[in-house]
């Protein structure tokens, strides 16, 4: 019976080994072909293209106004770090520092916009911003960002600030230290990794949002997400090279700001800290 027991959970193991795998292998088969086809200039029926180019970034970059997108994306995307990182690090520090009736409720419902599907607190929250003459302008779009960024730097800041000994202010206010010389001499430096990590977090977040800007952003406040998947599903014909390079830059700069992010913060760590407050 035990052999039997220990044969099943080694045949377990291997299928779950194989399946991830045949997902890895499966994911960077799909990103190699993407690449190599911005390079291509003509591929078809062929293991390899017949020649290599980088004409078509230069193709994308003026086809799809790259420039002002990459402008707007990276606006939008700075003002919502802004934003939700001084509003989350003061609600932070709040919710860490004080036990009040309804504190679970309250981290709850912050936890709500990062579990549910963006698309459905998305459709009426845009319907508002529409009502209210916000509907496909640069702060429309601002403002339906924060509603996830908002929470995801609360709830990362948390841990980060309760790891700080109160004691270390306390002493810091005997010796006449005011609440703004509190925060930027003794705080501040104590939160600064925390704080980069859970904005980098939310600068790749916002980057990487489709679903939300998409249903506020105008012709002139699209995100190059969003200018991609209008490439490749808006009517006309375009080079397929043309938009797999539009792709390459989208998934490039994403990477690029995941990657800092990550030197910052673990995201295990968050995960382990989140199941040991969920258990007290």
């Amino acid at each position: 019976m035990i052999r039997d027991q220990g044969l099943t959970s080694k045949i377990w193991r291997i299928a779950v080994w194989a399946l991830a795998t045949l997902f890895v292998l499966n994911l960077l088969a799909v990103i190699a072909a993407v690449i190599v086809n911005s390079f291509a200039t003509r591929w078809l029926g062929t293991w390899l293209p017949r020649g290599w180019t980088d004409r078509w970034y230069f193709s994308a970059w003026s086809e799809f106004q790259l420039s002002s997108v990459v402008l707007v994306t990276f606006e939008m995307a700075f003002v919502v770090v802004i934003i939700s990182g001084i509003l989350g690090v003061l609600t932070a520090y709040a919710l860490a520092r004080r036990d009040f009736p309804g504190k679970r409720a309250i981290i709850l419902l912050f936890l709500l916009p990062l579990l549910i599907p963006p698309l459905t607190y998305g459709i009426p929250l845009a319907t508002v911003l529409y009502q209210l003459g916000l509907g496909g302008t640069f702060w429309g779009v601002v403002l339906i960002n924060l509603v996830p960024s908002f929470p995801f730097v609360v709830l990362v800041m948390i841990p980060f600030i309760e790891q700080i000994d109160p004691r270390i202010e306390a002493a810091a206010r005997v010796f006449g230290a005011g609440t703004t010389s509190l925060f930027i001499r003794i705080l501040l430096p104590l939160l600064l990794p925390g704080m980069l990590a859970a904005l980098l977090l939310v600068l790749v977040r916002t980057l990487a949002m489709f679903e939300l800007t998409f249903l506020i952003a105008g012709p002139q406040t699209q995100t190059l997400v969003v200018s991609l998947y209008y490439a490749v599903f808006a009517s006309g014909v375009r080079a397929s090279q043309s938009i797999d390079a539009m792709a390459v830059i989208y998934m490039v700069t994403t990477l690029f700001w995941l990657i800092i992010a990550l030197q910052f913060v673990n995201p295990t760590q968050i995960v382990a800290r989140a199941k040991q407050q969920s258990a007290h």
